[in-house]
């Protein structure tokens, strides 16, 4: 099967621009990479997984070392509509 999309006609920049580039956006990862250092510090070595937050950020949640948590990539990356815990 071929792509609709190939790599060579995709344009990066644009979806950086629409997206990844916004303000709000920039603010979220940041918040996500400070997460994920806190919990490097206080357990004092590299973590290879990613940092879960227990009450999503979305949902009000805070980046307080009490709300965070080490979960493997697939189990924090793979929610997905229609999946038992959806929201």
């Amino acid at each position: 099967m071929v792509s609709s999309n190939p790599p060579d006609k995709r344009n990066y920049r644009r979806e950086y621009d629409n997206y990844q580039g916004k303000p709000d956006q920039i603010d979220k990862r940041a918040k996500r990479n400070a997460a994920h250092r806190a919990v490097e510090k206080a357990s004092g070595k590299d973590v290879s997984g990613d940092v879960h937050h227990s009450v999503p950020i979305r949902k009000g949640g805070s980046n307080a070392r009490s709300n965070l948590a080490v979960a493997a990539v697939s189990k924090n990356r793979s929610w997905r509509k229609g999946k038992k815990g959806y929201d």
